[in-house]
């Protein structure tokens, strides 16, 4: 039996990054898997040229780490803070790839398209391991702003669905690029249930500049952007920590991302 959606506050701020001390705990308590974990290519910096001495003594310091920590495995994939689930999310129970089409009449909804692959891992002491046989839902408005199943468009379920987890982790969706509304950054809706008793619910967010461009394409362009709230205005961005930002790319007509994932187990 399908669940009414319930009207909530959508900027209420119940989700939170954890903290240095917690993310250790949850990934084995290396520092350096830390970084790994939560900032991945983050690690290369510029620096002077090492003295004959320092090369030395760096030389000998890794050999005697790399011999205590020799099966070490440091985590490739991203541990991400937990954010409100907001007040639009309906369990339509729709399996599906492709969510840009209302099932009860098949029109799909306008909108530039985007491929939105997301890999899921497992996080274990040191390692995560591609985590399969997860349910991931994802909703969204679309490029005006609206909501399937809630106000006027109670009855469609245009922009919902889910897919689950293969052995690689990877769930595919095909959907449009979002819209706005007042109040909120641009953002996608996303909930992970790695087992029926328990989710993780967060949602995922795009650069200022990349929307701006999006937004004066067809349709959207009927809409806007006066008034449209950017990341820095968005109190529930702000708890992102800016890791729940896609890293979007575009061929041709579509714009494609792909949101890696740890968590914990």
């Amino acid at each position: 039996m399908k669940q009414k959606s319930t009207v909530e506050n959508d900027d209420g701020q119940v989700g939170r990054i954890l903290s240095r001390r917690e993310i250790l705990a949850l990934i084995g308590g290396s520092s350096v898997a830390l970084m790994a974990a939560c900032a991945p290519g983050a690690l290369t910096s510029a620096s002077p040229t090492p003295t004959a001495q320092q090369t030395s003594a760096a030389a000998t310091a890794a050999a005697t780490a790399s011999s205590a920590t020799a099966a070490t495995v440091l985590p490739s994939c991203v541990v991400r803070p937990a954010l409100t689930e907001g007040p639009y999310f309906v369990d339509e129970k729709l399996d599906r790839s492709d969510i840009r089409s209302d099932p009860g009449t098949g029109a799909i909804r306008p909108g530039a398209l985007l491929s939105l692959n997301f890999l899921v891992s497992r996080v274990s002491g040191s390692a995560c391991t591609a985590l399969s046989g997860a349910v991931i839902d994802v909703w969204h408005c679309d490029a005006l702003g609206v909501y399937s199943d809630v106000d006027s468009a109670r009855g469609q379920k245009f922009l919902r669905g889910f897919q689950t987890t293969d052995a690689s982790g990877s769930a595919k969706f095909t959907t449009v690029y979002p819209g706005w509304y007042q109040g909120r950054a641009v953002h996608i809706h996303f909930k992970i249930r790695p087992t029926s008793s328990s989710e993780f619910t967060s949602q995922l967010f795009f650069d200022d500049a990349l929307s701006t461009q999006v937004f004066a394409q067809t349709p959207y362009s009927q809409k806007g952007t006066q008034g449209i709230t950017r990341n820095a205005g968005d109190g529930i961005f702000q708890q992102s920590g800016g890791k729940l930002t896609l890293n979007v790319t575009k061929s041709g007509d579509t714009y494609a991302a792909t949101f890696d994932i740890g968590l914990a187990s």
